[in-house]
């Protein structure tokens, strides 16, 4: 198996990938599974593509990765910043391009905690005037 070329990491929600970009022909292995295989859903597929298309390298890299936490959204995304993040340390001239689209941007957005005394974070149990 070849060197990596880049290794980086992406994270979302409790999600976490890491990825490894080779130089290749556009194969994707995720925990030794292929894309199709890991994620059936076609729009999570199309999102986690996305900054290989918005580059203009599909077909360059061949990118492996293992990602663990979370579900299948929280997950595509970690892999989507991942990869957005290799492309950018190993051709630093598409940093502008990737920035611009939105891509190197880490989504913050975490569940917030249940609180006691509440039926979920923020709903109350509801209010009985008589």
């Amino acid at each position: 198996m070849a060197k990596p070329l880049v290794q980086t990491v992406g994270r979302r929600k409790a999600s976490v990938a890491r990825v490894q970009l080779r130089d290749g022909t556009g194969l994707m292995s995720l925990n030794d599974r292929t894309l199709e295989d890991y994620f059936p859903n076609m729009a999570q597929r199309i999102r986690i593509l996305e900054p290989l298309r918005t580059a203009g390298v599909e077909g360059r890299y061949d990118v492996t990765a293992r990602i663990e936490g979370g579900g299948l959204t929280g997950q595509s995304d970690a892999l989507r910043l991942g990869i957005a993040r290799a492309l950018v340390a190993a051709e630093p001239e598409l940093r502008p391009t990737l920035k611009k689209a939105g891509m190197l941007t880490r989504d913050a957005r975490v569940v917030e905690r249940k609180k006691y005394g509440l039926k979920k974070a923020r709903r109350a149990e509801q209010f009985t005037k008589r």
